[in-house]
């Protein structure tokens, strides 16, 4: 599965696939399909910097496609750990987050 647009009004501030960049997923290509599990999720950033994740599902029990907001930690900890299929390196996905040497 692949993100669907969708958009959401969460405390006034709208968020919307379409007008948001792709940051990461966890859809990769296994030679028969994209689907974890009949999952997928995947984080995006609007144009004033907010985060959000959308959530595909094959569930008919399950909200297909429903955008939740999440903080830059949590935004940090997905795109690292959980969603292995980056569009695009750590520094353009989070341009507001100075890296420091180890």
């Amino acid at each position: 599965m692949r993100p669907i647009d969708a958009t959401r009004v969460v405390d006034g501030k709208r968020y919307n696939t379409a007008t948001a960049t792709l940051i990461a997923g966890d859809d990769y290509w296994d030679g028969h399909n994209y689907e974890r599990r009949g999952t997928n999720v995947f984080l995006f950033r609007t144009p004033k910097g907010r985060y959000f994740t959308q959530s595909r599902t094959q569930w008919q029990s399950d909200d297909d496609g429903r955008l939740e907001p999440v903080s830059v930690d949590e935004a940090i900890n997905l795109y690292t750990h959980q969603l292995r299929e980056h569009e695009m390196p750590f520094e353009d996905a989070f341009p507001d987050v100075e890296i420091e040497e180890a």
